[in-house]
């Protein structure tokens, strides 16, 4: 059931590590690149609590069920997005297109959520939900390497872009629609009981109706969900600045370059943080289920708590390093910080809300995801230029504390202290 997940995770990673690269290729200065990276932030504050709300409401049969056909779906339009991208001659085109591939991608990813906790008992959410964080790390794995590979077998320039640009976009589109319609041909939804059948045809679903779910759910929030909120400000925070920012920073701790001196240096510099991006997923998808036993043997939090600080040291160390090869020694602490981030929280809260509400709640948490990111955007432009002194590197240590301060956090969080291994019937 998780196979699409690998598809739309590949996109993903793409936009973590290929699209800000695209931006410099097209004359992107540092401290343009929260703004241009708004699309992410704010399709997902809005696109993934509307489809939630809306799919916990769905059931069609005929299309798959409940929560089916809203990630085909959007893994259609990101497929379409993925494939027009390397197309872009401006920059505001790519960032136009950037809206519509995260448009695309959190449609599809959101319900994807409260799929595996509509499928799975409570004792395999633990499993369920880490199976998640392998997919998302095997298909970022596969996105970051083909930014190593692609420009050895690619060689030159399409346009404003290099050939290898096309070949990795175009390879993510095909991975995201084909891994998508494999997880809706193969796994069906369980359907709603007569009683649950009735409910959802008496209640007819308007323009307004997302909206109040949505409202009705926060007022009605788990103390749980909002200390994770306070987790995830610092943490998402942390991560928009490395995933921003890693490429530059690579460039000047290992080549002494930037964009602007040598854009054949900073293509080598690219090529590399696709291998250690690379690296740090497949230590994710690699520490995945070994995450779930701790979750199942402690709990999630105290999980969760040192992973961060696997994390925070990494992005530490990691702008400091001259030797390229020692990157991959600092980014393994953000490898297993990422495959905690990816499924662990999620056992935090999933047991303290309602299953009939399991769509709209996946979708407040991912408001709890983007919220930070939107904050980054419209802020770390500003404190990148005035107070770090425009330098990438210096924006990596500072999501470093940031992800300390997100591991504190997490301590203060109140939830049951074992995942339950009771069966659901």
């Amino acid at each position: 059931m998780n196979v699409g997940f690998l598809g739309i995770q590949y996109s993903f990673g793409l936009q973590q590590s290929a699209v800000n690269p695209i931006y410099d290729f097209l004359g992107a200065s540092p401290d343009q690149l929260p703004l241009l990276n708004l699309a992410g932030p704010l399709t997902g504050l809005f696109i993934q609590p509307i489809i939630g709300a809306l799919s916990d409401k769905t059931w069609l049969p005929k299309l798959g069920g409940r929560r089916k056909p809203f990630f085909f779906i959007g893994a259609l339009i990101c497929s379409i997005a993925l494939f027009l991208f390397p197309f872009s001659s401006s920059l505001w085109m790519a960032a136009g297109l950037l809206w519509i591939l995260d448009a695309g991608n959190n449609t599809a990813m959101e319900p994807y959520r409260a799929f595996i906790a509509d499928k799975l008992n409570s004792q395999q959410q633990a499993t369920g939900f880490q199976a998640q964080s392998f997919f998302t790390g095997l298909g970022q794995t596969l996105a970051n390497f083909s930014l190593f590979i692609f420009p050895i077998i690619f060689i030159g320039t399409t346009g404003k872009l290099p050939t290898w640009v096309f070949a990795s976009f175009i390879l993510g589109s095909f991975c995201s629609i084909a891994s998508v319609w494999w997880s809706s041909h193969t796994t069906k939804e369980i359907p709603p009981s007569e009683e649950e059948l009735k409910q959802l045809v008496s209640e007819k679903i308007k323009v307004v109706s997302p909206f109040l779910d949505i409202i009705k759910a926060i007022r009605s929030m788990p103390l749980v969900m909002w200390q994770l909120g306070l987790v995830y400000l610092f943490q998402w925070y942390a991560l928009f600045c490395y995933w921003q920012n890693s490429s530059k920073s690579i460039a000047l701790s290992v080549w002494n370059t930037s964009p602007q001196k040598n854009i054949t240096l900073y293509e080598k510099a690219v090529e590399w943080t696709g291998l250690v991006n690379g690296w740090y997923n497949v230590v994710t998808f690699l520490s995945a289920f070994l995450l779930a036993y701790f979750a199942k043997k402690y709990s999630p939090k105290r999980v969760h708590f040192i992973c961060l600080l696997f994390a925070a040291s990494g992005f530490l160390f990691f702008p400091h390093l001259q030797n390229k090869y020692y990157l991959f020694i600092a980014i393994t602490g953000f490898g297993i910080g990422w495959a905690s981030m990816m499924g662990i929280p999620y056992l935090m809260v999933v047991a303290n809300i309602p299953k009939e509400r399991y769509g709209v709640y996946m979708g407040i948490i991912n408001m709890m995801i983007v919220i930070p990111m939107f904050i980054q955007t419209l802020t770390f432009g500003y404190i990148l230029k005035h107070f770090l002194n425009n330098d990438p590197r210096n924006a990596i240590t500072f999501a470093g504390f940031l992800l300390l301060a997100s591991a504190v956090c997490t301590l203060l969080i109140q939830s049951k202290n074992k995942v339950k291994t009771q069966n659901r019937d």
